[in-house]
């Protein structure tokens, strides 16, 4: 706020709002792995509005929501690289005894509970299905 960082406030009051909204309407208190689905579910939305815009020539609010997107992959934990998450899938695979693509849904549990985050979820069911076969 002293610094006069007008669209990073923003942001981070957006964040305070959508989780005091969850924690409102489901009358909990989040914890650490339910902020992230919060923010997640924020940078999912300003995407799907980005695509929205560039179909309606509006490139103001691209900009705009682009720079939204970038501030809150600030407040996300570092991005698993490639190799993290193929040893990831490898040990939930081995550790499920999963052997075919039935499987898969054991094997995503796992995941989801270490990657939550960290990793784009459709992107880790994709590997997942080509390890199993599917």
């Amino acid at each position: 706020m002293r610094a006069g960082e007008k669209e990073r406030l923003g942001v981070i009051r957006m964040i305070t709002s959508a989780i005091k909204q969850r924690e409102v309407d489901e009358r909990i208190v989040l914890d650490d792995s339910q902020v992230l689905v919060v923010l997640e579910k924020m940078i999912k939305q300003r995407k799907e509005s980005v695509a929205q815009f560039q179909a309606g020539n509006r490139q103001d609010l691209v900009d705009k929501e682009s720079a939204e997107i970038t501030l809150l992959q600030t407040y996300m934990p570092s991005r698993l690289s490639d190799a993290e998450l193929d040893s990831l899938i490898a040990d939930a695979v081995a550790a499920t005894g999963a052997a075919s693509i039935k499987d898969m849904g054991k094997v995503m549990a796992v995941i989801k509970a270490k990657a939550q985050g960290r990793a784009d979820m459709a992107a880790v069911g994709a590997k997942i299905k080509a390890k199993l076969g599917g």
